[in-house]
């Protein structure tokens, strides 16, 4: 997805993270991934799922914090979670809360990543060079809460450069509205891989408007592909991450692993 003659560019995705204090292996597993020595790293959102838990992530993420990296905010970053009938994920309010909404420290964590030079895409735009090469990176708020807003980003400056985008949860109207503007990967998170899976059949649900056959991993997507079957030949690279934790009050998975993703993109092939 590179210009021709680009060098690959490691991209370490991480999301979801839901962290509680004191979940000190999931802390010594993040850290553990700086070993993969990314050339970025890109935070999908909801890092947190209580209102003391900003240090705890802190923590996981410090020898990451050292390299290049870009992140969105998610729904749990803005609001701690609260106690809920599981079975509303099955239905068409799955977005919504019931009582009132606690607010995390949202901008302790933000501020947090920004002072180490990590790029806050949420509605917005930068350029980064990685592996020697100009990318694009366009990004915004949790559109699972309605905090997206791609026409205030502007349009891509060059469409010479590639461009990747990034957005916490992957409802349709925000891949249809990168991929229009030209990106070629769009990066997500949100869905958990389904939290609860089975085996043969896969997730039950998304918690948002994308398929569940899109639930996790690598798939194609195009302006449209909600209702398209067919892709066309430039459709982009669409990567959902079932990331790596849930919710403190349905701290279950089953038939999903938890994850982080190490993508390695490589250039085009000049079609002859």
């Amino acid at each position: 997805m590179l210009q021709p003659g680009s060098l690959p560019v490691r991209v370490l995705q991480l999301s979801d993270i839901h962290m509680v204090p004191g979940q000190r292996a999931k802390a010594e597993w993040i850290r553990g991934l700086a070993a993969l020595e990314p050339d970025l790293v890109v935070n999908t959102g909801d890092n947190l799922s209580h209102l003391q838990a900003v240090p705890a992530v802190l923590e996981g993420l410090e020898p990451l914090l050292e390299r290049p990296g870009v992140f969105v905010m998610g729904s749990n970053d803005y609001y701690a979670p609260t106690p809920k009938n599981p079975a509303r994920y099955l239905t068409k309010h799955h977005a919504g809360v019931s009582g009132p909404r606690i607010d995390l420290p949202t901008e302790e964590l933000r501020s947090a990543m920004t002072s180490h030079g990590w790029s806050d895409l949420d509605n917005a735009r930068t350029r980064m060079t990685l592996a020697g090469q100009p990318i694009d990176l366009v990004g915004v708020d949790d559109p699972h809460i309605g905090r997206d807003d791609y026409a205030s980003v502007g349009a891509a400056a060059d469409p010479a450069v590639t461009t990747i985008g990034i957005t916490h949860a992957p409802y349709q109207r925000v891949l249809d509205a990168m991929t229009a503007d030209g990106a070629r990967l769009v990066i997500a998170g949100h869905t958990h891989g389904g939290q609860l899976c089975i085996p043969g059949f896969g997730a039950l649900v998304t918690n948002c408007d994308l398929d569940r056959g899109r639930a996790k991993g690598v798939s194609r997507w195009w302006p449209g592909a909600g209702t398209s079957t067919t892709a066309p030949d430039d459709a982009a690279w669409l990567h959902v991450c079932a990331g790596l934790g849930a919710s403190r009050y349905a701290p279950v998975r089953f038939a999903c692993r938890p994850e982080a993703a190490l993508l390695t993109l490589v250039s085009r092939e000049v079609s002859r």
